[in-house]
């Protein structure tokens, strides 16, 4: 079988990140308005593991928007021909500060549908290049360049 096609993509990307209806009635968007990014350590894998999420003591999911328009909300563009269709955050997205003296490296990202860490609620995750080093007093962030790419 092969892949999902360009415009199903871009559709799929749309109703996740801005809550807009597709006419592929998959669901509807009367659901949260919200997403959660979250920052790993190491790979979550596809079984949206959150076992190496966070890393220091202040850490929490950083909210965005599911909308195009909010300052926190999501640029989708679609794919076409060799393009294939992204969603990045509108601005830049900032985690709480670490104020302890926890260092490590987030290696992941993550969004999620609940801003509960103890439970999953995965939709997408990938690897962050460049990644991003957490010390003392340092304040992770996806910036508007970080995206998620449809293949």
């Amino acid at each position: 079988m092969a892949g999902k096609s360009d415009t199903l993509e871009y559709a799929l990307l749309q109703f996740i990140f801005n809550a807009v209806a597709t006419n592929f009635s998959l669901g509807s968007t009367a659901g949260s308005t919200s997403l959660w990014l979250g920052l790993h350590t190491a790979d979550p894998t596809d079984a949206g593991s959150t076992a190496n999420e966070g890393g220091y003591a202040a850490y929490t999911r950083a909210k965005t928007d599911r909308s195009s328009a909010a300052s926190t909300g999501w640029a989708v563009s679609s794919g076409t021909g060799a393009a294939l269709p992204v969603a990045s955050p509108v601005t830049s997205v900032s985690f709480p500060q670490n104020t302890a003296t926890s260092t490590g490296t987030f290696t992941h990202a993550s969004v999620y549908t609940s801003s509960n860490v103890s439970a999953s609620g995965m939709v997408y995750y990938g690897a962050i290049t460049p990644t991003i080093a957490f010390a003392q007093n340092v304040t992770p962030q996806l910036t508007s360049g970080s995206s998620i790419t449809e293949e």
